[in-house]
């Protein structure tokens, strides 16, 4: 008796299995949410922002796939890149080569700029920074930019990896000054609840949770990281007037499989709300 239910099990779990590897895995969605920006210039009303996040070369993911999903960016025609963090997994030194042919791929007018993640300090976030300095991304560890157009400008910032100790929001908010609206780049999702107390920001990007990667049917995902079990995925009003961001990634850990849970390469629209 217990064969044939061994049987009928495995049956039932292989397609299942199947698409979870090789179809959804690798079945991008280009999602397309508008975050509004108190106090942001008309100039950047409809400015769109694509963010890649938890990009995981170590893992599944290979130079192709990473130069396919640039290619989708492109199509896009973002004005700027964000990356927010999780280049690599947990062996930076085998993908060194392929994450640096498949990041150059990388454009857009406004530049590239990312913050590191926390398997970027657990692989050597070191060797992480030197192929972003090959390629030309700009890290914000800690750190802020302005970013123009017609005479206007926002700042995004970056803190960095909260998970590994090297979040210093204090001397983040030290470099920010307060004359136009600041957008915040955070790997960990959780770090919103702190991002908005400062009551210094209107959003925040975030990644790290992959949306959880599978999720059940009426249940949902049964796991989630440390800093990133309060908000998983999609859009969130935190406090403040913070609007967060979390997107579910394009790549995978520990597991190559995604289920019900599309990886995603969000295109972020900006609109100006001036009252």
């Amino acid at each position: 008796m217990l064969l044939p239910i061994i049987g009928f099990v495995i049956v039932a779990i292989l397609p299942i299995l199947t698409y979870a590897v090789l179809i959804e895995s690798r079945w991008y969605e280009i999602s397309e949410p508008e975050i509004h920006i108190h106090g942001l210039d008309p100039a950047f009303d409809g400015y769109r922002i694509a963010q890649i996040s938890d990009i995981h070369m170590d893992s599944s993911m290979t130079r192709e796939h990473l130069i396919k999903i640039a290619g989708k960016v492109k199509e896009q025609n973002p004005d700027l890149i964000v990356i927010t963090g999780d280049f690599v997994s947990y062996e930076v030194e085998y993908v060194t080569n392929d994450l640096r042919d498949a990041l150059s791929e990388f454009d857009a007018p406004d530049g590239v700029v990312a913050v590191m993640g926390n398997h970027d300090y657990l692989s050597g976030a070191d060797k992480v920074r030197s192929v972003l300095n090959d390629v030309g991304i700009h890290e914000l560890a800690n750190d802020c930019m302005r970013i123009t157009r017609d005479g206007a400008h926002f700042y995004l910032a970056g803190i960095d990896d909260v998970s590994a100790k090297q979040a210093r929001l204090d001397i983040l908010l030290e470099k920010l000054p307060d004359d136009a609206p600041a957008i915040l780049l955070a790997h960990e999702p959780d770090f919103a609840d702190v991002a908005a107390a400062t009551n210094r920001f209107e959003a925040q990007f975030s990644g790290h949770t992959h949306g959880g990667q599978v999720q059940f049917p009426i249940i949902g995902t049964l796991y989630g990281p440390e800093h990133g079990h309060r908000y998983q995925d999609g859009i969130f009003d935190v406090a403040n007037g913070l609007q967060l961001y979390v997107s579910r990634g394009v790549g995978t850990v520990h597991l190559p499989i995604r289920f019900n849970c599309r990886p995603e390469i969000p295109i972020i629209t900006l609109r100006a709300i001036n009252n």
